[in-house]
Formats: structure tokens, sequence, C-alpha cells
């Protein structure tokens, strides 16, 4: 349990928690939300020992385990895997001790039990599994970690931080330098975690699928609905209404007292009874109007031209470094399409928008523009192309040199940039307030198609609202990459598949393509025909003959079924194996269980059958992980046949 016992925490004169109450319970999940620069990552500073309360108390378990994603990564010369594995302290003090040649046979016995009682012996799998969850090759997990950008160091530290056998882990923003694909593997490995969560986050689904319950900050207070998001979005509109209805009673009976005093204060036989209700209007306790006022308040404005065909491309190839990351691309864009792109990370989303956008040349093939074309184009990248040193105004100037400067300000207004912050340089400014000036930037311009790279990476939750609610009213055609389902489910009618080098229409919606991506990841490792056939079966059948479509499923579930046999096959050979190591591992758990073996004459022998155990202990968890995974491809098959 973690308790805050009227708790006050300043920064600097600004009163952040002012004396909070608040239990957290063990194995509570919970979504940390509120406007920005209200104390969340503060929050974050005072549960991890960084800041202490300046008035009350915290309390929390002595031994308990923290984890949280550090913000820096060093140039480190280790491997990435060797760097996750480091997010086990406990671990690795075991493994020192274990290198360590002056101990005797039976100290040496007693740390390989710790290492054994930590589940030592499947640290690397464990590793493993969480870099290829978060999008890194097999090849990228030996690479050393100073050869890594940043946003794929940022990934690193997230693995990290999930490989600590916590007992109260933090997470800030994790889904910010993650696809789509890796936000989905994340829910699944979250929904297992089985310490207390605490996640600041601005997306709005992922808080949906992980939290039960959300910790609301906001004027110096910390107050706790039960549910997720958007449980807690219908339980605060029902405060907020209450509020309303009180306040609106309260200066009803207000007004009512002030007239009584006006009208009759002056009269003596009156004064009495105007000065008790004097009194009482004093000692009323005052109810604050509720408002949800956001800060945002900006639209698309309606592109000068619209041609109907904006942008095609044919047998089109684009890749880097003679490499093709893409071929045989096929497509048009026409007026008024809105298309979400998905595709795991590195299949080409971002190489196909950096395509679209005239920014990467084609290989092959040609890319042919509409007259009166007009792109907007939004990629992290172009954030370091502001002028650090220039203000928002300036940038807008450099834009649109003849328009009144008060026109001008009154557009940055709509995107938060009012009074000085409209005329400061933009070095100072947060990941946020930098990806809002780009974002204006494009909205001034009028485009006819816009091009979205992850735009709502480090906006916070009023701004990713805002301007979904301007892309919906917005007239001209959009293609946005994006790990928000909820920008996507909102802003889009259609997908593209970015995948094996292609460029696909995916027909379905974002619950069957995270079917798709389960079913996938089941079959892919024994088959390559399994994409194809769990596009079949994930996505909605398309209207038509019904005998043809009952001619397709049949030829879907035939091609299904004969995926089984090699499935089968390989899963009969790793039972075979897995017998065999299991005999092997009682015969020297047997031969450990012997007193001589632990005589000094016998040291050598000792080692032997201990390294011989770890061997056979790290074999085992590889196998019966591969067994696993054979039983649920076979399993998510059957699935598909019925």
């Amino acid at each position: 349990m973690i308790r805050l016992s009227s708790l006050t925490l300043r920064r600097g004169t600004k009163v952040l928690l002012d004396r909070v109450e608040l239990v957290l319970h063990r194995g509570q999940r919970v979504g940390i939300v509120g406007p920005n620069g209200a104390g969340k990552s503060s929050f974050f500073s005072l549960l991890r020992g960084e800041l202490h309360p300046d008035g009350g108390d915290l309390d929390y378990p002595a031994n308990l385990v923290v984890a949280s994603v550090r913000q820096e990564t060093p140039a480190l010369t280790c491997s990435a895997l060797d760097y996750v594995l480091d997010g086990d302290a406990e671990l690795r003090h075991i493994q020192r001790q274990l290198e360590n040649a002056d101990h005797d046979g039976t100290t040496y016995a007693e740390w390989l039990g710790q290492l054994e009682a930590v589940d030592g012996y499947s640290a690397d799998a464990r590793a493993s599994k969480l870099l290829s969850g978060l999008g890194f090759s097999v090849a990228d997990m030996a690479r050393p970690v100073a050869s890594f950008s940043g946003g794929w160091r940022m990934r690193l530290n997230l693995a990290q931080a999930l490989m600590c056998r916590s007992d109260l882990l933090l997470l800030d923003e994790p889904t910010n330098h993650l696809d789509l694909d890796a936000v989905l593997w994340m829910e699944n490995w979250l929904a297992s975690y089985p310490g207390t969560l605490l996640l600041i986050s601005h997306d709005r689904d992922f808080l949906d699928a992980t939290v039960n319950a959300i910790a609301h900050l906001a004027n110096g207070q910390i107050t706790v609905y039960t549910g997720n998001y958007a449980d807690f979005e219908n339980q605060k509109a029902e405060k907020l209404a209450q509020q309303q209805q009180a306040y609106d009673k309260q200066q009803r009976e207000v007004a009512h007292l002030q007239k009584y005093i006006d009208r009759f204060r002056a009269q003596a036989t009156k004064a009495r009874q105007a000065q008790s209700r004097i009194k009482a209007l004093e000692r009323m306790e005052r109810i604050a109007a509720a408002h949800v006022d956001s800060p945002f308040d900006f639209s698309f404005r309606e592109p000068v031209s619209s041609p109907t065909q904006l942008l095609r491309i044919e047998h089109g190839a684009a890749g880097y470094g003679g490499n093709r990351l893409l071929d045989g691309v096929e497509l048009g864009i026409e007026a008024g399409a809105r298309i979400g792109l998905l595709g795991r990370n590195g299949a080409g989303k971002s190489t196909l928008v950096k395509l679209l956008a005239g920014d990467l040349p084609l290989v092959a093939g040609e890319r042919v523009e509409g007259k009166g074309l007009e792109i907007g184009y939004f990629a992290q990248h172009q954030l370091e192309h502001l002028r650090l040193d220039e203000s928002p105004l300036w940038h807008l100037q450099k834009l649109s040199p003849n328009v009144r400067e008060q026109e001008l300000l009154n557009f940055l207004g709509g995107f938060d940039f009012r009074g000085e912050m409209a005329r400061s340089p933009v070095a100072p400014f947060s990941g946020g307030e930098k990806a809002r000036l780009a974002l204006a930037m494009i909205v001034w311009q009028r485009p006819n198609l816009l091009l979205l790279d992850e735009p709502t990476n480090h906006l916070d939750l009023e701004m990713r609202h805002a301007l979904t609610l301007a892309l919906q009213d917005y007239v001209g055609a959009m293609v946005v990459v994006s790990h928000d389902r909820h920008l996507l489910r909102a802003t889009t009618d259609r997908f593209w598949l970015v995948e094996d080098g292609k460029v696909n229409l995916f027909d379905g919606d974002l619950d069957d393509y995270k079917r798709y991506r389960d079913q996938t990841a089941a079959v892919a490792p024994s088959a390559s025909s399994a994409p194809v056939a769990a596009v079949v079966a994930a996505a909605p059948a398309v209207a038509g003959d019904r005998k043809e479509q009952k001619r397709q499923e049949a030829e879907a579930r035939q091609k299904l079924a004969g995926l089984r046999k090699p499935l089968e096959k390989e899963l009969a050979k790793v039972e075979a194996r897995l017998s065999a190591l299991t005999e092997q591992k009682s015969i020297l758990t047997a031969e450990l269980a012997d007193e001589a073996i632990y005589a000094d004459s016998a040291k050598e022998r000792l080692k032997q059958a201990i390294r011989k155990q770890a061997d056979i202990d790290l074999e085992l968890a590889e196998v019966e992980a591969r067994w696993l995974e054979l039983q649920d491809q076979l399993e998510a098959l059957s699935d598909v046949v019925e």
C-alpha cells in the first residue's frame, strides 16, 4: 500500500499538490491525467524519491521495488540485450556472484538457488521477448546501444523498465515512441503485469485497455475515479453537471439575500435582519462555477483548390542505399480521401508518406501530381527545422508576410500561443508546444492533401481532441500514420496495409487489424502463406455473390488446414526433446542432492554439474516457450477453421 497523508508538494512558488489524501493498493492500475503543468511528472518524481514532500507524509513499504523509464540513454557499447537485462538489478548481482571463482561449492550452490528463484535461467529469453515485442529484430538485439537513434533508445529504456521485477511500475507517456503494433503488444504485456501500475498517457484507447482507475490531477488535488478513461469522462461530466446545478442554486440564494440586504439595511426596523443576512452571506462557502474550457480553438480553412485526382503512383519502388523497401506500388489519392496506414514497424509506412510528400524520390515508377496539389506534411523531424531563436509569430510571418499581424496573432491564439508566448523564442518550448506550432503552420497554408506521420506525439488530451475535431471537419484528403487509435477511428474511413514491400487495401477496421496481427503472429513463423489466410479470416466478408463467398471461405479453410501438418510435425519433435531434457534434469538434480559432490575434492565435478544444469535449464526454457508457441498457433488455426 502507498499512502499520501495531507501531502503538499511545491515546485518553486507553485503548489502542485495541496494537502492531498490518497491510497494506492497493490495490483491497482491507475491512469494519471490532468492538464499540462498540473504536476503529473512531479508526482512520479516524488514516488521515485527524487522529490520530497513540503508537508504531510508519503508512506510505502521499505522493500518496495520501483521501476520507471529512464529519460536519457548513454552511448554505451554493450548490446541491446545486455542493456535490457541490466533492468533486473537482483539478477545482475547474482550473476556477478556466480562469476566469483573464490566461492566454495556450498556458497556457489546457494547462489545458483537464488538464480533459479529469480527465474534467471530464462532471463535472456524474457529480455528477447520484450525487445521483439517493441519492434527489435534478432540482429538488433546484438547491436551496441550507441548505434541506435534517440527514439529507439527510448524503446530500450522502456524494455529495461519492463524487465525489472517491480512492485510499482511508473510509465510516463510510454507510447510516444511506439508504433501501433508495439502499442498493441504492450497492452497485452501490461495485462499480465502483477504489480501496481501508474500510467501517465494522452492515449485514451491505451488507457481504456490498461487501467481500472483514473487519478485526475488538477488545482492541487488528486481525485480518483473508478473505471477506465471512458468511465472517467462520464463520471466527471456528471460531477460537473451536479456542481453547476449547485452553483446555480447558490447564486439564486445569494441574489435573494443580497436583494433583501440592499432593500432593508437602511431601515431601522429591518437593520437587524439585514445584518444577519450579511453575516450569512459572508459565512457561505462559495461553489465555483463548473467549466470545461479547452485552450484550443482552430479549424482547417477550406483549400484554395481541390482537384479530383490529387496524387497517384504507378509501378512505384522506393528504398534506401539500393535496398528496396517498397516495390510495385500502385495507388491513387482522390479528393476527400481519408486513409489510415497500417503495418509493422519498419514495414515502410513513413517511407510511403515521404514518397507521397515528394521528400523521397522513386527508384522506379512514376509519381503524378494533380493540378493545384497543395500538400501539408507533418513529420517528427520537421520540429528540428523550426527556428529556435524566433517566435511563433515570426514563423507565420515568413509564410504570409503581407497578412496583418493581428490576424496572425488571432490564429495563433487558437493553438494556445497567446500574449507574450506568441512573440517568444521557440527554444524553451516543450515538444508538445513545438508540435502545435508545426501543425499551426500546416493549417495556415490551406493544404488540400494532409500527410500526417504520428501527429499526436507529445500532444496532450485537450490538443488531441481539438485536432481530431478539426480533422473531422477538414474537407481535403488525408493520409495518417498514428498509434492513436481514437484519432484513426474518428478521422479515417479506410486503411492501407503496408507489408512485405506492398501497399494494399486492408478490408477491415482496427479491431480486425488487431485480430489479424494476433493470428499472423501465431502462424507466420511456420508458413509464409499465413498472412493471406489470416486476412481472409480477420477481415469482414465483402458483399457479393453468396456462392463465390462460400467458395472463398472454403479455400481459406483448406489453406489453413494445410498449415497444421508442419506445425504438428514440429510439435512432436519439440515434445520428444522436452521429454529428454526433463529426464536429464532429473538425473542432475539427484546428483546435486548427493552430499558427496559438495566435498572440496569434488569441486570440479560440482562446477561441471552446475554448468550442465544451467545449460539444460536454459534450453528447457527455450523448448517450453517454443512448445507454447506451437500450441497457440494450432489453437489459432483451429479457431479460424471453425
